[in-house]
């Protein structure tokens, strides 16, 4: 049963932010105030429609004393009553929780963990698989720092992905990914076990993060790689430190300018996540139901070549399609993520 409380509760924050907006808040806050306003207004517009029923259904009640209208009072009260479970299950729906920053474009950083050379060509397969997926949805992907393993695996890769609901999709990506499979490094046939770590952190904006210049450090250095091209013989690559936190950027394409800014934007990401975690360890009670912590010393994924399996341990999920997951096919399994989500969620909101 959905609590009025709630309901009002939603009803009087939407109302507020109505009258903040016509006030007119200075260009940061505007956008804040807008952009929570736009993510209520549906919730609210469920809210007014299910009220509305159950005011029309209590004027009905009253009919049925008259013997003149009490047919056509028993005739709505059918009709309202048929259709009220839907109602209530799509303003149910509509209170789930959302995400502010499911909209958002994501910043895509994939490491290579335990398993030496084997590690980092997983981790090269697992970026080739998230930009199939990325293609099929049509994301635009961009690598912002690489580097490359030298027998062409990665040993870090970070990309910007921008698109419609990106970090909805691949916010439960977060975690350590598993390969079971003989490494093309192997004579003798046998299976290793390596892993590779995938974080996916909301890009942020300016009015999210404020980072102040004094805070920031940043250091030019020639830029490195496997040979070629990509060894520059300037000092263009940018070192970014942020001193309270500690957190390192490093950018080495080859203009300095276009390091700075890309090392900013993983740097402001990546703060707005942390601002984000600190946010939900507030309410660890809350996510105790919800599909995994995302946290990304957390295994959440195996993919068993020989078996041709991947399985989701968070959901215990297992599909025996992995060549299709390689290629970037993972509607099926962000889909069960996304659905146990929420329903987690509900769960809570019946509690």
């Amino acid at each position: 049963m959905i609590q009025t409380e709630t309901l009002n509760q939603i009803l009087d924050r939407f109302a507020y932010l109505e009258a903040r907006m016509a006030e007119g808040a200075n260009a940061g806050a505007y956008v804040a105030l807008s952009r929570e306003y736009a993510q209520l207004e549906p919730v609210v517009d469920r809210i007014r429609a299910f009220q509305q029923m159950e005011k029309d259904r209590a004027a009905a009640e009253e009919m049925l004393a008259d013997p003149e209208m009490r047919a056509l009072a028993e005739e709505e009260i059918a009709q309202l009553d048929a259709g009220r479970e839907e109602a209530e299950q799509a303003l149910r729906l509509a209170l789930i929780p959302k995400d502010a920053a499911d909209a958002r474009p994501a910043i895509l950083e994939i490491r290579a963990g335990t398993g030496g050379d084997e590690a980092a060509l997983f981790a090269a397969d697992l970026f080739r698989m998230y930009q199939r997926f990325a293609e099929a949805r049509g994301w635009r992907v961009e690598v912002l720092e690489e580097n490359a393993s030298d027998l062409g695996g990665y040993k870090e890769v970070i990309a910007e992905v921008t698109g419609e609901g990106v970090f909805a999709a691949l916010k439960h990506e977060s975690g350590v990914h598993r390969v079971q499979r003989v490494p093309e490094t192997e004579s003798g046939g046998r299976i290793h076990t390596s892993a590779a770590t995938v974080a996916v952190l909301p890009r942020a904006e300016e009015v999210d993060v404020e980072i102040r210049p004094e805070d920031v450090r940043i250091d030019t250095m020639r830029a490195s790689g496997a040979g070629g091209q990509h060894v520059n013989t300037t000092d263009s690559a940018v070192r970014m430190t942020h001193i309270p936190t500690g957190i390192v950027v490093v950018a080495s394409e080859k203009s300095q300018h276009q390091n700075r800014a890309k090392a900013m934007e993983v740097l402001r990401a990546r703060l707005f996540d942390m601002k984000r975690r600190e946010s939900e360890d507030a309410r660890a009670a809350e996510r105790k139901g919800q599909v995994g912590s995302g946290d990304r010393s957390e295994r959440i994924r195996t993919y068993n070549f020989p078996q041709g399996r991947v399985t989701d341990h968070r959901i215990n999920l297992t599909l025996y399609k992995l060549d299709q997951v390689m290629q970037g096919d993972l509607d099926e399994l962000i889909d069960a993520l996304t659905e146990a989500e929420q329903a987690a969620k509900l769960a809570a909101l019946d509690a």
